[in-house]
């Protein structure tokens, strides 16, 4: 009975050690500053530009169509990559811990986004980068967040408030459609908050009425989103 239990531990012990290896390799995925690298390559630092925010939107504003398209892109396959790609390294493990193993590398990448080591963990808001997340493991779901996204920002013409909502209803699309999973609704509604969060400027300019729609001309100063 002893050695048994000696030969559990010590698997588990090697199970924690690989989701620990696994989770720091999710982090660094999630945590390449896409959008800050295609504007040095331009000559510019997009930190001190637009709202300051590395991510897609900033980079569509700043960047143009083509840039802004390429970090958003990068940004969303990071997600998919460290879900789909990660936990494959983890060999000879169970279908559950490999399940377990790929919400934890999604959920470490878009940490990894928001607070990238390279630009002393001041990073994105992590939406594009859940989006690859959710659309490698849940598509329906996904699917549906990027639905109540495209109707509330073709109706405000906030990218921000369509953000947030699609963010909010995130853990609601999990929970109604297959495949159903109660991990997924918790994972969704960490992601959730996270981006929720991440907003909390363009919450207040929101509800200040100072937030810019779409196709408002650029400005320069920072506290735009």
């Amino acid at each position: 009975m002893l050695a048994i239990r000696r030969a559990d531990e010590q698997a588990l012990l090697v199970t924690l050690i690989q989701q620990a290896g696994l989770a720091a390799l999710a982090y660094l995925f999630g945590s390449v500053p896409t959008g800050y690298l295609v504007a040095r390559a331009r000559g510019i630092d997009i930190r001190s530009v637009g709202s300051g925010n590395i991510g897609a939107t900033n980079a569509f504003r700043i960047l143009g169509k083509g840039a802004g398209s390429l970090v958003l892109a990068v940004d969303a396959l990071k997600g998919a990559l460290a879900v789909l790609v990660l936990p494959r390294l983890l060999a000879g493990e169970t279908a559950d811990v490999r399940v377990h193993a790929a919400l934890l590398a999604g959920v470490c990448a878009v940490l990894g986004h928001n607070f990238t080591c390279w630009l002393r963990f001041k990073g994105g808001k992590g939406i594009a980068t859940s989006a690859g997340v959710l659309a490698a493991w849940a598509p329906w779901p996904f699917l549906a967040t990027l639905g109540v996204f495209g109707v509330v920002l073709a109706v405000s013409r906030y990218v921000s408030l369509a953000s947030i909502v699609a963010a909010a209803a995130l853990p609601f699309a999990h929970a109604f459609l297959p495949p159903r999973s109660r991990s997924m609704v918790v994972i969704s509604s960490v992601l959730a908050v996270l981006a929720i969060a991440r907003h909390h400027g363009n919450i207040r300019r929101l509800l200040a009425g100072t937030e810019r729609r779409i196709g408002r001309a650029a400005d320069a100063g920072k506290g735009n989103p």
